[in-house]
């Protein structure tokens, strides 16, 4: 089992924005200093918690202070960006990394990104796989393009210069794409068979149950093999929240305490998946009413907290439930205490993660 890291991050409202992609910025860095393997960011455009407004522009920052890492989008909102921008930004970003690129691709959860982008009264799930279509036959294409779809057509046979390359879109380094993820937060997803069948692979929110989550692989297996692919457990990830201190006091108190960041963290999930009718994947049984879903709960059942030793454990435990996979990522969420947040990921990368070689 590799060690990744995946944030959307969760930041209070009022945290000077400057400081908070600093510290977002310098996490990437400290995992990359650990040998955490990839890392992915979210973007939302319009929620001032998840204040990541693009996550292709985010890892732009980031090519020159990482090394070895592979940096992912997690994800590209691909309804809110036209096709023909998608797929310059990402192949010259691929480029900036060498290689170092994977990426993740969604239709977007956020209404109100959707509403200011205007397509909310459309068939997002529609433009989703109309858009990556379209990036893909770009970039196994040669200019002049004549693309049509419903939501965006792409030409250049009007300007398309033969001699000077005039109206060609640039192609990523790795051929024919980089690797494609897509991020599942719902049980027994139907989007990731789809998404095995073309050769993509899952991650797995850290805001689902874990019982739920071992239903990821069976439908990642039945994807691959009706693309008659083999299933390979080193391309599932898997993404969970987890804090390690010293002892399992200190790790308890900033995990569960109400002022911490983690609350901090599910509080702001559970309102917004509550306010949408989307409680539905923190519940053990579907039949469960919202009503009896209470923050407390949740957290006790999805964050792990404790020391290097206890955390190992719970690790284990997971994965019993779970079955194995190839990557855990460790969710980030807000540095309220500096200190204690960076010594988690050293503990996690340099106590916890040897038990698992």
């Amino acid at each position: 089992m590799k060690l990744g890291f995946f944030t959307m991050p969760m930041h209070p409202k009022e945290k000077d924005w400057r400081v908070s992609l600093r510290e977002d910025r310098q996490t990437f860095q400290l995992a990359d200093e650990l040998g955490f393997v990839e890392g992915y960011v979210g973007e939302h455009a319009t929620d001032p918690e998840e204040n990541i407004t693009s996550s292709a522009l985010f890892l732009a920052t980031l090519v020159d202070c990482t090394k070895t890492m592979k940096l992912g989008t997690g994800t590209l909102n691909m309804p809110n960006h036209h096709p023909a921008s998608t797929a310059a930004n990402i192949a010259m970003l691929d480029h900036l990394l060498n290689g170092r690129f994977i990426l993740g691709i969604s239709p977007g959860a956020l209404p109100s990104d959707a509403e200011v982008y205007g397509n909310f009264d459309m068939q997002r799930p529609e433009m989703f796989l109309e858009s990556i279509n379209h990036v893909l036959k770009i970039w196994e294409s040669e200019p002049p393009y004549d693309i049509i779809g419903k939501y965006w057509s792409i030409s250049s046979a009007r300007t398309h210069i033969p001699e000077t390359r005039m109206g060609t879109i640039p192609k990523p380094l790795q051929r024919p794409h980089p690797p494609i993820v897509v991020t599942a937060v719902t049980p027994f997803s139907p989007g990731i068979t789809q998404a095995a069948i073309r050769g993509w692979d899952p991650i797995s929110a850290n805001f689902l149950l874990p019982k739920w989550v071992n239903s990821h692989w069976t439908k990642y297996v039945e994807g691959c093999e009706t693309g008659n692919r083999q299933a390979e457990l080193k391309n599932w990830r898997v993404a969970k929240t987890i804090f390690v201190a010293k002892d399992d006091q200190t790790a308890k108190r900033y995990a569960l305490g109400e002022d911490g960041p983690y609350y901090h963290y599910y509080r702001s999930l559970f309102s917004k998946l509550k306010r949408r009718g989307a409680l539905g994947v923190f519940k053990d049984d579907p039949k469960i009413p919202d009503d009896e879903v209470t923050l407390d709960g949740v957290m006790e059942k999805l964050v792990i907290h404790g020391s290097p030793e206890k955390v190992t454990q719970e690790l284990h435990q997971l994965r019993e439930v779970t079955g194995n996979f190839g990557t855990l990522l460790y969710a980030g969420v807000d540095w309220k205490d500096k200190e204690l947040a960076q010594n988690s990921m050293k503990l996690m990368a340099e106590k916890v993660m040897p038990q698992f070689d």
